[in-house]
């Protein structure tokens, strides 16, 4: 029994050197692809950031409206709260609006956990470095941009509830949505 016990003591240490570390990647994303913008010219921020799901490069300056873009993180509470509610208003505005979501200053690995265990699935753009929010002077999460078919955008600087986005996305859009 003595000489067993230090090969097996053995092989559960190389089996443990040989383990890699979770990547900060390695959780499936479960937003959908990004489609390039539809040509259009915004008063948003020139910032182009990446898809979640790798690939596509949206810049936000050519993004055409009437759009909703939320802008939040895995840690933020408000955040957590809201974004079911964005993802509702993706779902029920299919093909009159068009519905974005950017994490920022998130690892990949937390927004994808998050993203799945709340069923949201609306088509992201990754900001780890948080380029729109310096861009927008936003200090704050989670921040709401309604951009109307003109390309002129209202900045919302507090969380809503489903009652206070169909307002403001019909004030500042002009899409009515019935959340």
């Amino acid at each position: 029994m003595r000489a067993v016990l230090p090969a097996v003591a053995a092989l559960l240490l190389l089996a443990g050197c040989t383990a890699a570390a979770p990547a900060d990647d390695e959780t499936p994303s479960p937003f959908a692809t990004c489609a390039p913008p539809a040509g259009g010219d915004t008063e948003l921020p020139d910032v182009t950031l990446a898809c979640f799901t790798g690939g596509e490069q949206v810049r936000l300056g050519e993004l055409r409206g009437p759009a909703v873009i939320n802008i939040w993180s895995s840690f933020c509470g408000p955040c957590r709260e809201e974004l079911p509610v964005i993802q509702r208003l993706a779902d029920r505005s299919a093909g009159r609006l068009t519905v974005l979501g950017v994490d920022t200053g998130d690892a990949r690995d937390a927004a994808a956990s998050f993203g799945a265990d709340h069923g949201v699935s609306m088509p992201t753009l990754y900001d780890r470095d948080q380029k729109l929010i310096a861009a927008l002077g936003a200090v704050n999460l989670p921040n709401t941009v309604f951009v109307d078919a003109a390309g002129k955008y209202y900045l919302h600087r507090l969380p809503v509830d489903a009652a206070e986005l169909t307002r403001l996305v019909a004030e500042h859009t002009g899409v009515t949505v019935r959340l």
